[in-house]
């Protein structure tokens, strides 16, 4: 299912390098409506961008935060020193340090980020824009969303207004808050872009997210940081861009963001349905492929979705899912893309049982697959 760009993604907290130190990770525009005056004056659009980012940034830039992580790592052994040593070279700690962004939920302190710029941090510090420091508390990180949540000790905190990202559309303006490169509470504007970028798209595999895609120009450091509409509401949590590229950043919507979150305040993690397989989108080129090799299977069509692989040990596994195997449907729906797989599985709750229909060598099999957790990752 791994489908990697020619230009990697790259996560947004801002790497701090130094002799000691590393990273810790990295709308629609209203029409302006004026009571009639006697002699109205002409408009210009770059005087209305003017005054809507303007308000939207009074509005909102109190409470967007700025979030200093540090960790302590272990450096890797020098191969020269373990000639040495036995492979047994000693081995020093170091200081990472990183910066993102975050924005406020709530007025008693919750606050919301991106998980790489906090996971596994040692301290995490919280500037707000009136100066004020407090010192953050990691209530819960999701690294399958990349969405945290931060406490600070504090009330009576300015907080933004959420928004619903599942009416967006391409073409609407969005505009960026953050930290980019450690520069405090800088703005920029842009345009939705597209949305539903699916992780296929961006070759980020192990991120259930469909992300906003969109022009506004961000930067390391704008991790966790909030994407706006033009009524000051936010859309989405900045999260990746596109390695060499201008004008692709990819935000996550916020309705997603929101329910990652509520979950990671009430029990402290978020429990993704799982299955275990590795899908492809067939295409008469890919069919042609998988028919010319010595994969073990061969296709008889040339559109769906195919399981390429079956984890070891998974629920596919145990159901009698199989390597070759095109699904046709998952309780009575028909799948026609990878999205509507991943979508209906993660839609399930742990141990939902999922109707498959397989087409297997020609003939339709029908399996039944119980989800389960998905394993957390061994760290590495």
């Amino acid at each position: 299912m791994k489908q990697l760009l020619k230009q990697p993604v790259l996560y947004l907290a801002l790497l701090v390098i130094g002799s000691n130190a590393g990273c810790i990770s990295t709308r629609e525009v209203r029409n302006a409506q004026q009571s009639p005056t006697p002699n109205p004056q002409p408009q210009t659009l770059s005087t209305i961008d003017a005054n809507y980012i303007t308000q939207v940034v009074q509005q909102v830039g109190p409470a967007v935060v700025r979030i200093n992580s540090t960790r302590t790592v272990e450096t890797s052994s020098d191969p020269l020193l373990d000639r040495f040593f036995g492979g047994q070279s000693p081995t020093t700690e170091k200081v990472q340090r990183g910066i993102g962004s975050g924005f406020i939920t709530s007025a008693n302190g919750l606050i919301l980020t991106n998980a790489h710029v906090v996971e596994g941090a040692d301290n995490v510090t919280v500037l707000l824009k009136d100066g004020r420091r407090f010192q953050g508390n990691v209530v819960g990180v999701d690294p399958v969303t990349d969405v945290a949540v931060v406490r600070i000790k504090a009330n009576g905190l300015p907080v933004v207004k959420l928004g619903n990202s599942d009416n967006l559309l391409p073409g609407q303006w969005a505009i960026a808050i953050g930290n980019p490169l450690g520069l405090d509470n800088t703005v920029t504007q842009g345009i939705i872009s597209a949305t539903q970028r699916s992780i296929a798209d961006l070759g980020v595999p192990t991120e259930r997210v469909d992300f906003i895609q969109t022009d506004a120009a961000i930067n390391p450091g704008n991790s966790g940081g909030p994407l706006l509409n033009a009524e000051g509401e936010v859309i989405g949590m900045n999260t990746a861009i596109v390695q060499g590229a201008q004008g692709l950043g990819f935000a996550i919507p916020i309705n997603n963001a929101q329910r990652i979150a509520e979950q990671l305040v009430t029990k402290g993690r978020v429990d993704h349905p799982y299955i275990g397989i590795q899908m492809a989108q067939l295409s008469p080129e890919l069919q042609a492929k998988i028919n010319q090799s010595d994969i073990g299977f061969k296709v008889n069509q040339d559109r769906g979705v195919i399981v390429l692989g079956v984890a070891s040990n998974s629920p596919a596994a145990r159901a009698g899912l199989r390597p070759g195997d095109i699904i046709q449907s998952i309780n009575g729906v028909s799948i026609e893309n990878i999205r509507q797989v991943q979508q209906l599985v993660e839609a399930a709750k742990i141990g939902d049982r999922l109707q498959i229909t397989v087409n297997r060598n020609g003939k339709r099999q029908a399996i039944v697959v119980r989800t389960e957790a998905l394993p957390a990752k061994k760290p590495t």
